[in-house]
């Protein structure tokens, strides 16, 4: 694939950085305020994936004790969001972290012809936040947050859009993720799907999600580059 390799496409949380301490601390912060209990940082990491609102309504039923459905009722729910995201926009890159040599590796593709991009369920404010914080934005040439597009993943929209972008078949790119969500919309847009062994995947084995590959590491990727 080498040879014919267009673009790489990364998702972000649990792929390049790891989030989970502070996306915790937000949760907690948020539920706090509220009046609530705390949640163990093992079950946020559980309900990483679909963005912070799907991640603040499971935390949320947890703490009251009461179902999703009653929680997306809730009258109070729009002003947890609110106080949620005040909170997290103050906790954006105070305790994530890279994860080994993907700044390495991003420096090696970006020396190359081979464009880069994001596409994650996480919201444009937070996206940008990080990438600032962690000093990312100078790799990728397009990022598709969870609010860029009518669509999240596993909907296969926001691939295409960096498909059409790049000018680039889907057997031209390879997406870079770590969980079922980025499998599953990799394969409804048809691109090759690695996935990366450390990240968030709802509690599930990685080999439920048939990638075409599971990586060690951000390493694997010098496979198709050398």
């Amino acid at each position: 694939m080498k040879d014919k390799l267009k673009a790489f496409l990364f998702d972000l949380d649990g792929t390049l950085i790891e989030t989970v301490n502070e996306i915790s601390d937000a949760t907690n912060d948020t539920l706090r305020a509220l009046g609530e209990s705390a949640v163990l940082e093992t079950q946020v990491r559980h309900w990483i994936g679909h963005g912070t609102r799907e991640l603040l309504v499971s935390a949320l039923a947890d703490a009251k004790k009461l179902s999703i459905t009653e929680i997306r009722s809730w009258p109070k729910l729009t002003e947890a969001f609110h106080t949620f995201d005040e909170f997290y926009l103050t906790r954006c890159g105070t305790r994530s972290h890279l994860y080994p040599l993907v700044r390495e590796i991003l420096d090696e593709i970006k020396a190359t012809k081979i464009k880069m991009a994001i596409v994650t369920n996480k919201e444009t404010r937070f996206t940008t936040a990080l990438l600032k914080a962690h000093k990312l934005e100078q790799y990728f040439d397009i990022v598709i947050c969870g609010d860029t597009l009518n669509a999240k993943k596993p909907d296969p929209r926001g691939i295409h859009f960096c498909l059409d972008q790049f000018k680039a078949k889907p057997d031209e790119v390879i997406f870079i993720g770590d969980s079922s969500i980025d499998a599953k919309s990799a394969q409804n847009a048809g691109v090759t799907v690695w996935l990366m062994p450390y990240g968030y995947n709802m509690g599930e084995p990685l080999e439920n999600s048939n990638p075409d590959r599971i990586a060690i590491g951000f390493r694997d990727l010098l496979d198709v580059l050398n």
